[in-house]
């Protein structure tokens, strides 16, 4: 397959409503904590009005229909799944540095791991006096991926895929190979689980996974099953040559995947199999084109159960064993730290280790002591990563993450680092080509931002004043281009300021409805595309321009492109006028004055 570049992600888990609150977490060995007989608000349309336990997320009940176009009954009427996707879709490409509108009409495919149908069932126990023109959409599983694509229309492939567990990794598995086959020029996929009805949750009692301990411990001997949680995460792709062209951001890259079915084992359909994931492991690093002891490290399914748990561990022996002692293969499961997501189990674990790639160094993973007696892991050279550890990047970081789901769907995807020398140069070249550039030398910073109603315009306001509130060590100016980057709606607002005490002043000003005098906000008209200005003489200055003469590559370039052109036809250098040079004649000059003005 060829390598597919991640260039986003958005994630909402247990503990974490962003990637940053989710590095957090991992890096810092938290475990969120189980919550038994939850009871959502009373009224919320998520509420079956009996407890639940689990890991959950917050707020799932609120929803910004106005934004995304949708009337109040219709929201009403949809599954959560499908209003969070809609909302981390748009979080996903903006935090990606890509204005929406671009995407429009083109082949983008929208891939959405999801199981389940809590909200459906729920809605139906209600009878029908609770139907209404909008129910048979509202409760579609295949309508996740759809209301995304229809929103930011979108036209490349558009489906939920729903192969239980290891639906969201098999949603980016599917989503590679729709961008290598040349179908999808860019793609969103991931995956999504609420749990909102407590019969669903008894259902899976008797299944006999869940752990009695509310805890997950993974490969450990007191290791009984596993917690229910919640969250949804999504990653943007699109090939690895065209993200360098573009100059994206790369976070990590996919080498290679593989799926697959256990086939048939003893004790039925739902227990797994070591021949179906040794095979579905070997065909992923073969379609990497690596040997899979290059692999440092392979998030686990890990689920903590004591049929599934000897199985994988096998299945990892047999195919990146035997190591040495010293040069062991770590392992892992972010099913200790937020719980089983189910549906979007895999995209968790994904976005655990992209995340680790990224900041090189890989998470403990929790609730691990020793092993169980039916478990050799010295005998396979794997190790648990009980504590944190820095990942040494005199290599390439090559990982590996699994998911399988219980009717025997197997998923493997072959992540590693990015040559990170080449990006540079790729971005380097494009920021002087197209005249981007984050340090221009000003001593003022724009930090501007729009909103489709007054209201989301101070939402967006109050979001931006707690991250950077949370974050002293943000530079002001990358915090003004990346705001530049992101959507324009009708309701605008620019705060301005010289030091990053001023702009949080002014921000705080816009969001309690009191914008001071570095403030400026309305509704946005017609744009126009072309700026005249007119100086007229007399309004230079000695040093004008030398600050971003200085702090910008591309207007210095561009001054030298005039100063050459106008060598030929005046006996004096524009740079030197411009920097106040002795041998440079000064702006009393009408020729000298009147030429600066019109170049």
């Amino acid at each position: 397959m060829a390598d597919v570049a991640i260039v986003g992600a958005a994630c909402r888990f247990p503990g974490a409503e962003s990637l940053e609150e989710y590095w957090d977490l991992l890096n810092n060995a938290v475990e969120v904590a189980t919550t038994t007989g939850l009871r959502r608000p009373s009224g919320d349309p998520e509420s079956s009005g009996r407890g639940l336990s689990g890991r959950f997320l917050r707020d799932v009940e609120e929803f910004d229909a106005d934004f995304f176009g949708i009337p109040p009954r219709e929201a009403a009427a949809m599954d959560p799944r499908q209003r969070i996707v809609l909302e981390l879709s748009w979080n996903l490409v903006e935090s990606s540095g890509i204005d929406a509108d671009t995407l429009a009409g083109e082949q983008v495919g929208v891939f959405i791991g999801a199981m389940g149908d809590d909200y459906a069932a729920m809605t139906r126990s209600g009878g029908s006096a609770v139907f209404d023109r909008y129910s048979h959409t509202g409760t579609g599983r295949g309508m996740i991926a759809n209301r995304v694509s229809y929103f930011m229309r979108l036209r490349g492939p558009s489906l939920t895929v729903d192969c239980g567990q290891s639906s969201a990794l098999m949603a980016v598995h599917l989503a590679c190979r729709s961008i290598a086959s040349g179908e999808s020029a860019t793609a969103i996929a991931g995956g999504v689980q609420l749990n909102l009805d407590s019969v669903a949750e008894e259902i899976e009692s008797h299944f006999g996974g869940l752990s009695e301990q509310g805890r997950c411990f993974t490969f450990d001997s007191r290791a009984d099953g596993y917690v229910r949680g919640e969250g949804a995460g999504l990653v943007l792709l699109k090939r690895l040559p065209d993200a360098i062209a573009d100059g994206d951001e790369i976070l990590a890259v996919v080498r290679g995947s593989a799926a697959g079915h256990g086939g048939e084992g003893r004790g039925g359909i739902a227990l797994p199999t070591v021949a179906g994931e040794t095979d579905v492991l070997r065909r992923a690093y073969q379609d990497a084109r690596m040997d899979p002891r290059s692999a440092h490290y392979v998030e686990l399914h890990g689920t903590g159960t004591k049929v599934g748990d000897p199985v994988e561990a096998a299945a990892l022996g047999a195919v990146f064993g035997p190591r040495s002692a010293d040069d062991p293969l770590l392992v892992g499961s972010v099913k200790t730290n937020i719980g089983h997501l189910l549906g979007a189990a895999g995209i968790a674990g994904l976005l655990k280790t992209v995340l680790a790639i990224r900041h090189r160094r890989i998470p403990a993973s929790l609730n691990y002591r020793a092993p169980r007696s039916d478990i050799d892991l010295d005998a396979f050279g794997i190790r648990v990563s009980k504590v944190s550890t820095a990942w040494d990047d005199s290599a390439p970081r090559i990982a590996g993450v699994s998911s399988f789901g219980m009717g025997g769907a197997n998923c493997h995807v072959v992540l590693s680092s990015v040559d990170e020398c080449e990006v540079e140069d790729s971005v380097t070249d494009r920021a002087l080509s197209d005249g981007v550039s984050a340090g221009v030398g000003s001593s003022v910073v724009p930090w501007v931002l729009s909103g489709k109603s007054a209201e989301g315009l101070v939402g967006q306001a109050d979001r931006l004043l707690r991250y950077v509130r949370e974050r002293p060590e943000l530079d002001v100016s990358d915090v003004g281009f990346s705001l530049a980057g992101r959507s324009v709606f009708e309701y605008r607002a620019v705060v301005v300021g010289g030091d990053r005490e001023e702009l949080v002043r002014g921000l705080g000003g816009l969001v309690v409805g009191e914008p001071g005098r570095n403030v400026v906000h309305g509704r946005g008209g017609g744009v126009g595309k072309t700026v005249f200005v007119f100086p007229g003489q007399g309004s230079q200055w000695l040093g004008m321009g030398v600050g971003l003469l200085d702090g910008s590559p591309v207007f210095a370039e561009h001054v030298r492109v005039c100063a050459e052109a106008l060598s030929e036809f005046v006996d004096w250098s524009l740079v030197d006028v411009l920097r106040g040079e002795a041998n440079a004649p000064g702006l009393d000059r009408v020729d000298v004055v009147s030429r600066c003005c019109l170049r």
